[in-house]
């Protein structure tokens, strides 16, 4: 079958996509592109859980470390960004392999994005206000009756989103979601995506993010952070409101102890999971492996699915 190959590596954290895609890239010439939002940013390491460059094989990644903690890197950057990647990699003779669970991005490449309404500075002020007096998770709940399926990808104190999203709603009359289908993906056509996702048992996925949640404590995240905001790095920056970032900063100001801290993160990130899995289930062509990616065998599976569908060759 003609065409360039791109195969993707999705699902809910902590499920070892990453592992999956080295053995792939390692074994059929491949090379990582980033598909997470947050290990866009440098300094951001041990929070989202990047991949040391001492354990990457020589393997290029790509979009990791690209901004600094002061931008505003957006989906719409992240599928010319990933395009311009896909183009690169196959261009060199590679095979380029997505990996990572942030579904919106994913989307944006592989389906594009709708440029939609300016911003309207009187709206937004209008949902800010809302969000100061009520507190964001208003917004969210606001979001969650009239735009479901951004409600499920945008955390609930995720404030700039959930305003966007609200005003696109409210400008359009019509969810963000519902305007996808009127967008074009910036990958050339003869690009021919092989999407693999990875999932596992709720309770097993549970202990593994209590377990991950103990690793980044014991490898430095409080330092790390303590790190970025000694060099100049704003409380305020995006990054610092994701996922372990938002809890931990909430533990350094106060508002609670370390063992409640690692509770609450790993709480997150179980909610986060289900929200991840839910979206995935949506998309399209996805083909699922029940298990963590750092086992042979499912990492075996994968290569038979992809090697079938004539997108891997040894």
């Amino acid at each position: 079958m003609p065409g360039r190959p791109l195969i993707a590596i999705l699902g809910p954290t902590a499920t070892g996509k990453s592992a999956l895609g080295l053995a792939l890239a390692e074994r059929y010439h491949g090379e990582v592109i980033n598909c997470d939002s947050t290990a866009v940013y440098r300094g951001f390491d041990i929070g989202t859980d990047k991949v040391p460059m001492a354990e990457r094989r020589g393997i290029a990644h790509h979009l990791i470390d690209i901004a600094d903690p002061t931008d505003e890197y957006t989906a719409a950057q992240f599928a010319r960004d990933a395009a311009a990647a896909v183009a690169d990699i196959d261009g060199r003779g590679k095979v380029p392999i997505l990996v990572g669970g942030t579904g919106f991005y994913y989307r944006a490449l592989t389906r594009g994005l709708f440029p939609g309404p300016g911003k309207d500075a009187e709206l937004r002020g209008r949902l800010e206000r809302v969000a100061a007096a009520k507190g964001v998770e208003r917004l969210h709940r606001m979001l969650s009756r009239v735009d479901p399926a951004s409600a499920a990808r945008i955390q609930p104190r995720d404030l700039k989103r959930l305003v966007r999203a609200l005003e696109v709603y409210f400008l359009t009359g019509k969810p963000m979601t519902a305007h996808f289908e009127d967008t074009v993906s910036p990958l050339p056509p003869d690009v021919r995506v092989g999407a693999v996702a990875l999932r596992m048992p709720a309770q097993w996925l549970a202990d593994r993010l209590a377990r991950r949640v103990d690793q980044q404590f014991e490898a430095g995240l409080i330092e790390e952070i303590r790190g970025l905001l000694a060099a100049g790095v704003p409380p305020g920056a995006r990054p610092f409101g994701g996922l372990v970032y938002r809890q931990a900063m909430e533990y350094l100001n106060g508002v609670r102890d370390e063992a409640a801290t690692r509770a609450l993160i790993a709480q997150e990130n179980r909610k986060y999971a289900r929200r991840q899995l839910i979206w995935f289930k949506k998309e399209p062509n996805l083909v699922w492996f029940d298990g963590p990616g750092t086992n042979a065998e499912v990492q075996d599976s994968v290569i038979r699915e992809l090697t079938a569908r004539d997108l891997l060759k040894d």
